[in-house]
């Protein structure tokens, strides 16, 4: 009996030492500490992007799959939305965010400066999507990966004309073409829930993201989405209300 109880805890002391290993310390303290180490984010989101500029990024398809990884030192931080981060924070002990933002930023709508009634009409769409909670769903579901499908309401009355959209192909989550090749991303669901509102067609047309306010500019579309543009730009054209605006944070052990 003795010698069994003697295997029993030898079992057990293998079973702690090897199959349960505490995750390694933090050592990301601050945002210089980001660069080079081994960064997680939601899969698609723009926090991935942020995440492969400063160090080797991990993809998740889950945040559960996420928050493990950070648990059990697979990656040294995560980055990925504020208000996901405090969700997180606010459920595990183990987690802490840092205290200052890696990036904090707006999306608006760039008009033509000539058309102050489009730029008013938008505004006004904008604040009705505000209102009913359309923006908050889609800046949910490209930001911090929650499920939220946009669809125009029915019988909608577009006999007001159309609008065109100038859109890059390849700026996920925010414009990119999808496996049938047509457009999808924040920017797509936005510009056609305020047509929806406004009554109009959506028609989109494709240039460079570097192109987009020249286009707007010179009158080859009614409009572009996304960030703000440079001090200069920003005088050549209408800026409009945010659509969407981000805080993109580190989360670490503690």
């Amino acid at each position: 009996m003795k010698k069994c109880f003697c295997i029993v805890l030898a079992a057990c002391f293998a079973f702690s030492a090897f199959g349960c290993r505490q995750a390694p310390p933090n050592r990301v303290f601050t945002l210089d500490d980001v660069d080079g180490s081994t960064i997680g984010a939601m899969a698609g989101t723009p926090s991935e992007r942020l995440a492969s500029e400063r160090g080797a990024a991990r993809a998740y398809a889950s945040s559960e799959e996420l928050l493990s990884s950070l648990n059990s030192g697979a990656i040294d931080c995560a980055v990925m939305e504020a208000s996901v981060a405090a969700e997180f924070a606010s459920s595990s002990k183990d987690i802490r965010v840092l205290g200052e933002p890696l990036l904090v930023y707006d999306l608006r709508f760039a008009v033509p400066r000539e058309n102050d009634e489009l730029l008013a009409a938008v505004n006004s769409a904008l604040a009705t999507l505000r209102g009913n909670g359309t923006l908050r769903n889609l800046r949910d579901k490209y930001f911090s990966g929650r499920r939220y499908n946009y669809a125009s309401p029915a019988g909608i009355d577009r006999s007001h004309g159309a609008l065109t959209l100038a859109v890059p192909p390849d700026s996920p989550p925010f414009s990119f073409k999808d496996a049938e090749g047509g457009f999808s991303g924040l920017d797509i669901d936005v510009a056609r829930a305020v047509c929806d509102v406004l009554g109009v067609e959506l028609q989109l047309i494709e240039y460079d993201a570097w192109e987009l306010v020249t286009a707007v500019r010179h009158g080859r579309a009614d409009l572009a989405l996304g960030w703000l543009p440079s001090e200069g730009e920003e005088q050549l054209i209408h800026i409009s209300e945010p659509y969407a605006n981000a805080e993109h944070v580190v989360v670490v052990r503690r």
